[in-house]
């Protein structure tokens, strides 16, 4: 019987591996509105992740999602409001300290705004 040789790239990959899925439903000042945490990964390496704070009340556009950083469409980016602008990424931890860091500042500004 003849040995067949692989062709290189030609391993089967695994797909990737949704290890991170937690929806938060917030209450009190912003109820109705709700985080999104959901994180793919390659072995440790994280390939795909999605990070929102979603609000109706607070942004009727994009699907209500008032912040957010994801890197779907072959590009990492951050949502504001409506607006999506490219974003360098620096690594899955250090952005979700940056989306933590955005999400207490535009609630201590909304508290503000609010009295």
């Amino acid at each position: 019987m003849a040995s067949r040789r692989k062709r290189k790239g030609a391993e089967k990959s695994r797909p990737a591996e949704k290890r991170i899925d937690e929806t938060s439903y917030l209450t009190g000042k912003r109820r109705g509105g709700c985080l999104r945490e959901e994180v793919w990964y390659e072995g440790r390496t994280v390939v795909k992740y999605n990070l929102a704070y979603i609000n109706h009340h607070r942004c009727s556009v994009d699907n209500g999602r008032v912040l957010g950083f994801d890197n779907s469409h072959d590009c990492h980016h951050r949502h504001y409001m409506g607006r999506v602008e490219r974003i360098e990424f620096p690594g899955y931890d250090a952005l979700l300290s940056r989306f933590q860091d955005e999400l207490q500042e535009l609630w201590r500004m909304e508290d503000e705004e609010n009295g």
